[in-house]
């Protein structure tokens, strides 16, 4: 197999489709892009096979069942070698939703979804700051998200 996988028009069009909807059918991805449902299943699974496509999820509203509160977490490390154990020990934490390995001020910045300030305050006292290796954390508070898309091919 190639390390990389060039993307064709007909690539293209299924990863723009799902993009704009995950619950389309692969027969109706096939009527838009006038090819037979078995061309969009081989294509999925190439795509699949090579990375590109690495799951198809499904996004929930947090604020429509109590989750109102999203933040940003600046977390310094004492040390970067430590940076594996923090990483497993946050993703044990279903409050943590991302976390990415940075450049810059942060070892790490994560991302936070909580009920209210209260709950946010526990998550942080009670979890993420007993976490050895965590010298301190930033918190910055999303006041509202006013973009949210992925990359168009």
């Amino acid at each position: 197999m190639d390390k990389f996988y060039k993307l064709d028009n007909i690539d293209k069009g299924i990863l723009e489709i799902l993009m704009k909807n995950a619950k389309i059918s692969y027969t109706e991805i096939a009527k838009k892009l006038i090819v037979s449902t078995g061309t969009i299943h081989v294509r999925m699974k190439k795509m699949e096979n090579y990375g590109i496509v690495k799951k198809i999820k499904l996004e929930i509203n947090h604020e429509k069942i109590g989750y109102d509160l999203t933040s940003f977490l600046g977390i310094y490390l004492e040390k970067g070698s430590n940076y594996n154990y923090v990483i497993n020990e946050l993703n044990k934490i279903k409050e943590v939703v991302e976390a990415h390995y940075t450049t810059g001020i942060y070892s790490i910045f994560a991302k936070i979804i909580c009920k209210n300030t209260k709950h946010m305050r526990e998550i942080l006292n009670d979890k993420i700051q007993q976490i050895t290796s965590i010298q301190r954390t930033e918190t910055i508070i999303s006041l509202e998200q006013s973009i949210d898309k992925r990359i168009s091919l």
